[in-house]
């Protein structure tokens, strides 16, 4: 007794230990968000796209450069004349000046300025979705576990109850209770399960590489989804509200409208090439040649120059009326972009929406069919025993409550990613609905 008492005790510390060991939703995701690659990705690109800005700055700010170049001269002079002498010299020549250009007025530089702005917008806005669809990655990943879990338990415990059938099948041929075509129905139940099993298994083996994939380490133990899993309804229960919501607000309508708005400038930055240009600029030189110019012993210059200039563009090939009707063609393709994108969130409100509202329904009545499917193997154990049920009647039921359990269990997890996708349609979903979604979790 003191043995099996004291083996029960470390059973209960052991799992314990590992319940408290395991991890939750919350975990695995912030692993992910400082490992996963894609999404390491997506944050590399939005840091590259800030530059945009200051990019676009500079062409509003002034220029400045500074020249110097030296030279050395072999000069020989000779004249038609042959009464003329003529001379060899050699002489040095250096310069060196400081140029600014202030631009005054230049259209394609304040149009690409605001191309800049509207670039790191776009930016703002696509490294969101990146971390939605982390989220959701995330969220898949750890739900695909969990079934993926539940069907090897399931598998298990129903290779055991067909095994006592089949051992029950045995005993009752032997003393000709039966007959051997119960055996064999158990028989191929039995295979047929192992054979289950096995799928299972490997099904469960793929899931964790999924998420070790996501984590980069070994997948580690988690939570598994508790009592305190309510399915509630979406707020507000309105589906017309969350599709206006995903219509107007929605990442990739956001990201859509963006490459519109980058578009159209565009428009505005190559039709700016027929403009005028006003700079102003300043250049300060100096310059020194050397003695060996005929006449002259050598001179050194300064020279200070400030001024405007103005340029008119008149024609250049055709080339900037050809960018300006191809940059109005991509803004006709970015506004059915937008159009596209508009009508795909409006879709996925609607299927998210959906699939939310209509998974309640289904776990619910999942959840009445788990009874009745008890009750119904109950009886029919029990006709068995009496003799009005066979042994094909009992397996049949219990065919019918492990599918309820598995049916089930996969009806939750579809909620919750139904949940999930309905946030992300109308860009809503942040770290907060994972963590209403850890509170359903045991740990």
């Amino acid at each position: 007794m003191r043995r099996v008492l004291f083996g029960g005790f470390i059973a209960c510390l052991l799992l314990a230990s590992q319940s408290a060991s395991a991890a939750d939703l919350l975990n695995i995701y912030r692993a992910a968000r400082d490992s996963d690659p894609v999404y390491a990705s997506a944050r590399s690109s939005w840091t590259a796209a800030q530059e945009k800005l200051p990019q676009g700055r500079a062409g509003l700010l002034p220029q400045a450069d500074i020249t110097a170049s030296t030279q050395y001269n072999d000069r020989d002079l000779r004249f038609r004349n042959p009464a003329l002498a003529g001379s060899q010299s050699q002489y040095n020549s250096n310069s060196a000046s400081v140029s600014i250009t202030q631009p005054i007025y230049r259209r394609q530089n304040l149009v690409a300025y605001d191309q800049g702005k509207t670039q790191v917008a776009l930016a703002d806005v696509q490294l969101a979705t990146a971390e939605q669809n982390l989220i959701l990655r995330v969220a898949q990943a750890y739900f695909d576990v969990l079934l993926a879990r539940n069907n090897v338990t399931l598998a298990q415990a129903q290779k055991t109850a067909i095994g006592q059938q089949l051992e029950q099948a045995r005993r009752n041929f032997e003393v000709g209770n039966a007959t051997i075509t119960d055996t064999h129905d158990a028989q191929a139940r039995f295979d047929l399960v192992t054979a289950q099993e096995i799928a299972a298994r490997n099904d469960l083996e793929v899931k964790n590489r999924t998420l070790e994939q996501l984590i980069g380490r070994a997948a580690p133990d988690i939570a598994n989804l508790g009592k305190s899993f309510e399915p509630r309804p979406p707020e507000p229960q309105s589906m017309e509200k969350w599709v206006e919501l995903a219509r107007t607000v929605g990442l990739q309508v956001l990201i859509a409208q963006q490459n519109l708005n980058f578009a159209s400038q565009d428009v505005q930055r190559n039709r700016g090439a027929h403009y005028p240009t006003l700079d102003a600029f300043a250049t300060l030189g100096e310059s020194a040649t050397g003695s060996g110019i005929q006449g002259g012993s050598g001179t050194e210059t300064s020279s200070k120059v400030i001024g405007l200039q103005l340029a008119i563009p008149l024609y250049q090939g055709g080339a900037v009326n050809s960018r300006v009707r191809e940059a109005v063609a991509n803004e006709m393709k970015a506004q059915q972009d937008l159009e596209n994108a508009r009508r795909s969130a409006e879709l996925a409100a609607r299927q998210g929406y959906l699939g939310v509202t209509n998974g309640i329904a289904q776990v619910r009545a999942l959840e009445a069919a788990l009874v009745s499917n008890q009750s119904s193997l109950d009886s029919t154990r029990l006709g068995q025993e009496v003799g009005v049920r066979t042994q094909v009647d009992v397996l049949n039921a219990q065919q019918l409550l492990f599918s309820a359990r598995r049916d089930l269990a996969q009806s939750r997890y579809n909620y919750i990613q139904s949940l999930l996708q309905l946030k992300a349609a109308t860009g809503q979903l942040t770290e907060v609905d994972l963590q209403t979604i850890n509170g359903w979790l045991e740990r």
